[in-house]
């Protein structure tokens, strides 16, 4: 049976694992990505995984999701943020292959997360689908056939940098943003909120946070908005970690979507929330590796 090695890296933590060709998950693990030491460094601990099941399985690719902007034919980073010094350039596909000798694919984080759910998840048999996870920013996928459209330069769908009325769609839509405005208004240092405590002070019926929270749903609902006039997508889901309210936020976001779009897309549109969770980088490596290695044949 074919093994491959599925591995996520994201600014804080690597997650990484083997997968079957039977599309299951063996077992999976998780390192510091130590991010600070930059992208050489990132490099070598991908490649110290990599070496780690080769003294025990025989590995058939090398499947990789990552942050930063990817460009998937030449399986390297291309841009990325300060959080991660000199890791735009870092060669993941054509390093690892002449190392190893094992086929190597990669594809941005977002883009895999979006990936596993139409694939496997909660898009699933979806023609044209929208991923957004709302995190420390808001990430955007939009995928055509089970396929991610990348667009012209790989930058499609970079949704956070979306126009407002009132500031760039992440700085206003986030959970980034929604701690922000959370501690403003009590006063507080923002390292003193999160997303759970604001969740947990709503089940209190703290008004501060419900206000909050309804401010991040309308400029959300905003947004998906713009991008739905635009994509048309059968499906809208949401991922990251404070997603997981989904039972406060889902009625919240159906409500204020409905009243953002014609009535004629709205009833159209379907708003899901991720399944894969913590696998879903994994998942979508791996599913991305599959369709490259078919492209390439």
């Amino acid at each position: 049976m074919k093994t491959y090695v599925a591995i996520d890296i994201g600014g804080t933590s690597i997650k990484y694992g083997l997968i079957d060709e039977n599309d299951q998950l063996v077992e999976s693990h998780e390192m510091p990505t130590e991010a600070h030491k930059g992208g050489p460094a990132i490099l070598e601990k991908v490649a110290g995984i990599v070496s780690g099941y080769l003294k025990t399985v025989s590995l058939s690719g090398i499947c990789i999701s990552s942050a930063g902007m990817v460009d998937p034919d030449k399986g390297e980073i291309f841009y990325a943020g300060p959080q991660i010094p000199n890791y735009a350039g870092t060669q993941f596909k054509h390093d690892l292959e002449a190392q190893f000798g094992i086929p190597c694919e990669i594809e941005n984080d977002v883009n895999c997360a979006g990936l596993a759910e139409v694939v496997s998840g909660s898009g699933q048999g979806a023609s044209v689908a929208v991923c957004l996870t709302v995190g420390t920013g808001i990430g955007g996928c939009l995928l055509i056939d089970s396929h991610v459209f990348h667009g012209s330069s790989n930058a499609a769908c970079e949704v956070g940098y979306l126009h407002l009325q009132d500031g760039a769609f992440q700085d206003l839509a986030s959970t980034t943003a929604l701690v922000r405005y959370v501690a403003e208004a009590h006063g507080d240092d923002v390292k003193d909120w999160n997303g759970r405590r604001i969740f947990q002070e709503i089940q209190k019926g703290n008004p501060l946070c419900v206000q909050g929270v309804d401010r991040m749903v309308h400029y959300l609902a905003k947004g998906i908005a713009n991008i739905c006039y635009v994509a048309n997508p059968e499906v809208v889901i949401l991922g990251g970690g404070i997603m997981g309210q989904e039972a406060i936020l889902k009625p919240k976001i159906e409500a204020a979507l409905k009243a953002h779009l014609v009535p004629s897309i709205a009833e159209k549109t379907k708003l899901a929330f991720a399944q894969h969770q913590n696998t879903a980088g994994m998942f979508g490596a791996y599913y991305h590796f599959k369709q490259q290695q078919a492209s390439r044949s």
